[in-house]
Parts: structure tokens; C-alpha cells; sequence
């Protein structure tokens, strides 16, 4: 995978790969069957929309006294910041037929002008209209402005003012058995805002979600989410999001998983200050131990830790502090990196031009260097160059 973007392809296509785009992608393993919370069959939405407010991020929950700690108390505080996304897609039956067809999922407002999170399978790609249904009984029409496929995350926005917020929290400081509280829409708008509760089942997930990507990094959860759930928020015993539902196990009982919110962070508050999002890279492709495991075992590729490159993108930043191919990176500014979702938050709360740190092993020897971080568009001409 590659320090951009999950990719489609084999892990041994990957070590041909240079280009930007953490290849977190591959073959659905047979033993798990994964669906998507929102049926792939089902879900929406387009293009794009700017406004600068970011108080669902920086202001602190109004609450008089404590957070809420109980069930009761976290649905009634952020119940109100749930949407339901229904969504218009067209598509095409066997016989090449244009048809459109309708789904369900859910969303969290995260300012109070409009801007809201969901996942891209619930936007989809080829979206003809997505309409946002709020607590107090409007409907209004959405426009999508980021989706990253592969992350399975996107950010819409609703022309609207003085919503409530859903106020997002740190998903790098959970622990195993505390409570965890999903909110969503149910096979549909007829149960919206369904709530329920359980615990953080497990942490750092791995699972296959399609036949062309792998997720990973991912928190586990027993509280019941189902078909409709996709994009809604998993919340903490505060009332604050920790995770955006996505995917549940249908071959057992209890088992949804949700994408932390520390990848999503970086990416609204950049979507606030400058109306879009502009992915910072290092400029490599790599793997991490849970993405080779789908494809070669870990007996097969010694890493215990960190990301091997696998290639460098020739005229990148990581090309001209000397990174190569074989090396492991181990830490970007002091922050240990063993994932390629976590490399991505890491380098995400960059942006194009500044200099990370990067700690890495050659063999036996640790080194650092310092990268300077290139967006994708640099990328992608480095790569046109070349190949021209």
C-alpha cells in the first residue's frame, strides 16, 4: 500500500507499485463474510460546497454539570446531530439499461453551517441526488466535498445554519470493555436514529470489507448496528464520536467495526479553513504486517513493526532524503507508525511543503531522516513524467 491511498491490487503487484496511494485493497478472504452496514446496493451522494466555521471542532460540549455518562444521557445529547442520507444513484441493469436506484445510511453534523461525515460507500460514486432528513423534520439537498473510496470516508455539506454538532473525540486512548454507543438509521428512515449500547469489543481490527479493499486499524464493537448504520457515529461513555460505523460480520452474532475518528479529524478541519482537502504525502508504497497477512502470512514477511517500502516514487520527498526500498519506517515525528491508517493520520495533519521527521531501519541500523511532504497532484505529475 501506498502512503496515499488503499489500493486494488495483489501485495505482489504492490512491489512494482511507486505511485502515491496506501494499497490497503485485495482478495476477499472466504472465512469472514463482511458487508457493508449500509447494503453497497444502497447510498449516495456529490460534488462540492465551502464555508468556514469550524465550531462543531473547537468548541467544548455545553453541558452544566459532567459529561454524560450514561446511555440516556449521550443519546439525548447527540441524537439531534444524526442525519439520515438518502441517496439517488443511477446504474445500469445486464442488459446496459439506465435505472436509478435508492438507499439509506447515516451521518454526523460536525459544524454548526452544514458540514457532515458519512462513509463513501454511502455516497457512492455516481450519485444524482442525496437529500440530508434532520432531527427537527427538514430534508435537505447535500453536495459531496471530499470522498476517498478506499478510506471509505466522505464529507458532504448542507446549506444550513445553527445546527447541533456531534463533537469528535481521540480514538488513539480507547480501551478494551469500555462503553461504546451506536446511533444510526436501521434498515432505513422508518427506525432513524435507532441507539444502542455495548462495549469496545476490540481494537487495531484487520478485516476484508469487498473483494477490493481491506480496512484495517479498525474498532470493534458488539453494540447491534445493521444494514442503514453506515456513517453514523460510535460513541463514548462522553457523548464524543470515536468511530464512524462502516462494516459488520454477518457470520456472527455482535460483531460491527467501526473506522477510528482520528483519521477523519485532519481532514474536516482542513475542509473548514480552505473548503477542500488536500492529501499530503510521503511518496512511497509499503505495507504493514495486518495488510501482508491477507497475502502472504506473517511467516512470510518478517516485520513485526512499522511500514516496509516496498518502492519510492522517484523525485519525491521520501526519494531525496534517501529512503529505499526494504527500508521499515518506524516513527514520523516521534509518533510510532505500525499501520498504514495511522501513517496517513500522521501525515494528514500536515500539509504540502512542511518536513516530518522519519525514523526508520536499514538492516540493523536505525536512522532518521527528514522528508519534505509533496500533495498528490506533485505526485501524480512525477509519476506522468517518467512515464512520459
Amino acid at each position: 500500500m501506498d502512503d496515499g491511498n488503499y489500493g486494488k491490487v495483489s501485495f505482489l503487484k504492490i512491489l512494482a507499485v511507486g505511485l502515491v496511494g496506501a494499497l490497503i485493497g485485495g482478495l476477499v478472504i472466504g472465512v469472514i463474510a463482511i458487508q457493508y452496514i449500509n447494503n453497497i446496493d444502497n447510498a449516495i451522494v456529490q460534488n462540492n460546497s465551502t464555508n468556514n466555521s469550524n465550531s462543531g471542532l473547537v468548541e467544548s460540549l455545553t453541558i452544566e454539570d459532567d459529561p454524560p455518562t450514561t446511555v440516556e444521557a449521550v443519546a439525548e445529547l447527540v441524537t439531534p446531530a444524526v442525519v439520515g442520507i438518502t441517496t439517488v444513484e443511477m446504474t445500469q441493469d445486464i442488459f446496459m439499461r439506465q435505472y436509478e436506484r435508492a438507499g439509506v445510511g447515516s451521518g454526523f453534523i460536525v459544524t454548526d453551517n452544514g458540514y457532515i461525515v458519512t462513509n463513501q460507500h454511502v455516497v457512492t460514486n455516481n450519485p444524482s441526488k442525496i437529500t440530508v432528513s434532520l432531527k427537527d423534520g427538514r430534508s435537505l439537498e447535500a453536495s459531496v466535498v471530499w470522498s476517498d473510496e478506499n478510506l471509505d470516508l466522505a464529507v458532504i455539506k448542507i446549506d444550513a445554519n445553527n445546527l447541533p454538532v456531534a463533537i469528535l473525540g481521540d480514538s488513539d486512548h480507547l480501551s478494551v470493555g469500555e462503553m461504546a454507543i451506536a446511533i444510526g438509521n436501521p434498515l432505513g428512515l422508518t427506525f432513524e436514529r435507532t441507539v444502542t449500547s455495548g462495549i469496545v469489543s476490540g481494537l487495531n481490527r484487520s478485516i476484508a470489507i469487498s473483494q477490493s479493499n481491506i480496512a484495517e486499524d479498525l474498532i470493534q464493537t458488539d453494540a447491534s448496528i445493521n444494514s442503514g448504520n453506515s456513517g453514523g457515529p460510535l460513541l463514548d461513555n462522553e457523548g464524543t464520536v470515536i468511530g464512524i460505523n462502516t462494516a459488520k460480520v454477518d457470520s456472527g452474532e455482535g460483531m460491527g467495526f467501526a473506522i477510528p475518528i482520528n483519521i477523519v479529524k485532519p481532514i474536516v478541519e482542513q475542509i473548514i479553513q480552505n473548503g477542500k482537502f488536500t492529501p499530503t504525502l510521503l511518496g512511497i508504497s509499503g505495507t504493514d504486517r495486518e495488510f501482508a497477512k491477507y497475502y502472504v502470512g506473517d511467516e512470510d514477511l518478517k516485520l513485526d513493526a512499522g511500514i516496509l517500502i516496498m518502492d519510492v516514487q522517484k523525485g519525491s520527498g521520501a526519494d531525496v532524503a534517501g529512503l529505499q526500498k526494504g527500508d521499515i519506517i518506524t516513527h514520523i515525528d516521534e509518533v510510532e507508525v505500525n499501520t498504514m491508517l495511522k501513517l496517513r493520520e500522521v501525515i494528514y495533519n500536515k500539509l504540502p511543503g512542511d518536513t516530518v521527521k522519519v525514523k526508520y531501519t536499514r538492516g540493523q541500523k536505525s536512522s532518521t531522516a527528514t522528508v519534505k511532504l509533496m500533495g498528490q497532484e506533485e505526485i501524480s505529475r512525477l509519476s506522468n513524467s517518467i512515464k512520459n
